[in-house]
């Protein structure tokens, strides 16, 4: 019975391929809805998954262990509050960092970073050189240890240039290369704005998501008490009606690492309750300030993620149906042209399971090399991108098989009914079908 089966599929597969052969202008025709939808299915989950790995690898340079304290950021926004909500909680400030440092006997190393939420933008200057508007961030002594920033040569400011508001900058990579392409910055004085900058250390490059611009370098850093003199103290200011001041963008960023035999529950705890205590908050109001790791950060980008591949689903869907619909029709005058062929094979005892397979495999077989032809075509089109572009791209397997599986699917679901037709012909007004 296996054998006759195997040699069925094998006859059914064959004479598939020969109506392919046949009539290859129609066949082509009718599974270019589905090469069209395989095709973006295929190429935009390699695109898509290229870029969400290189944002998960830029989320895994914050530390597993780091805990970031926000006014407000993505966490909020994907939890469905308003941006007004946000807008008007409380700023966090210098003495939030110092009270977290003083308070928590799980935390090792805190920093404050002002002008983080792009505030302090300015341009700097040397000679005739200048940049473009950068973010001017302040920051204590411990930015290269929290943010895990190499150095690309000199240093970082130390706890004495904080504490004597000394004007000495860290350049990131955009004006270093902007101002000093081809001559050693370090000892060279700059200017922010009008204010002159002794320029002691360049910072390494930066990750960036896909490989883009998208201005991960684009900032310098100076001690935030030096920061406070230039653009002013952050005040704890919270909205009580009316409008919105510029004091309510002006929030400080609090990065927080544990002491080692700590765990980052502990550390997170201690920096909630501490922050609760300094808000006056109640027991039944829900926290107004935002606690980012790592894996909370890598949450909200899968969610994001897994949205942006569901719609690419259901547009690419569009196609497959369409294409599926042309399927139908093509089997449907595959049925009437061999009206005859299937009283034959009835004649000599073909049974209506056979030819209900027979058909079926058809479809499959036809919808199952346009998934062949739009993963190829797919996977070209990620590859050439990232030729081009250099845009990161992924060829996961599970993406092939998904491209074969909907295309094969595709194929029996439209090919049901013409296949379910020619099982129930009549072989004698087959016969007589002319």
């Amino acid at each position: 019975m296996a054998t006759f089966r195997s040699g069925l599929f094998g006859e059914i597969v064959s004479m598939s391929m020969d109506t392919l052969r046949t009539n290859k202008m129609r066949s082509a025709l009718t599974v270019m809805g589905v090469v069209i939808g395989i095709t973006s299915i295929v190429g935009m989950t390699s695109l898509l998954r290229g870029f969400e790995e290189s944002v998960e690898a830029l989320f895994k340079e914050m530390g597993p262990n780091t805990v970031t304290v926000q006014k407000f950021g993505m966490v909020s926004m994907s939890s469905g509050k308003s941006f007004m909500e946000v807008i008007r909680r409380p700023n966090l400030t210098i003495d939030d960092g110092r009270a977290i440092e003083r308070d928590s006997p799980s935390v090792g190393v805190v920093d404050v970073w002002l002008g983080a939420t792009g505030n302090s933008q300015s341009r700097m200057y040397y000679g005739s050189q200048r940049t473009k508007r950068l973010a001017i961030l302040g920051t204590t002594e411990n930015f290269a240890a929290v943010s895990f920033l190499k150095m690309e040569m000199g240093r970082l400011f130390t706890r004495d240039e904080v504490e004597h508001r000394r004007q000495v900058v860290v350049l990131g990579q955009t004006p270093y290369q902007s101002l000093f392409p081809n001559i050693d910055p370090i000892g060279k004085r700059v200017r922010i704005g009008s204010n002159e900058f002794t320029v002691i250390g360049v910072a390494g490059k930066r990750p960036s998501p896909g490989g883009f611009n998208v201005g991960a370098d684009d900032y310098a850093v100076i001690p935030y008490t030096t920061h406070e003199k230039f653009w002013g103290r952050v005040v704890r200011t919270r909205a009580t009606g009316g409008g919105m001041t510029s004091a309510m963008f002006r929030s400080a960023m609090i990065v927080v690492v544990p002491r080692d035999g700590f765990t980052r529950d502990q550390t997170l705890r201690e920096v909630e309750e501490v922050l609760r205590v300094r808000h006056s908050l109640r027991l039944d109001q829900a926290n107004d300030f935002d606690l980012v790791t790592q894996d909370v950060a890598l949450g909200v980008w899968q969610q994001i993620s897994s949205a942006t591949f569901l719609a690419l689903v259901v547009i690419s869907s569009i196609a497959l149906m369409v294409g599926g619909i042309g399927v139908m029709a093509i089997m449907m005058i595959s049925v009437t042209e061999r009206t005859r062929e299937i009283g034959v094979r009835k004649a000599l005892g073909a049974r209506r399971r056979e030819i209900l397979w027979q058909f079926l495999i058809e479809a499959a077989f036809l919808t199952s090399m346009g998934g062949v032809l739009g993963i190829a075509f797919g996977s070209a089109i990620g590859l050439v991108i990232h030729w081009i572009s250099g845009f990161p791209v992924s060829l996961p397997w599970q993406s092939f098989a998904i491209g074969i599986g909907f295309s094969a699917s595709v194929g029996i679901f439209f090919g049901l009914y013409p296949a379910i037709k020619a099982s129930r012909l009549d072989p004698i007004e087959a016969l007589r079908y002319e």
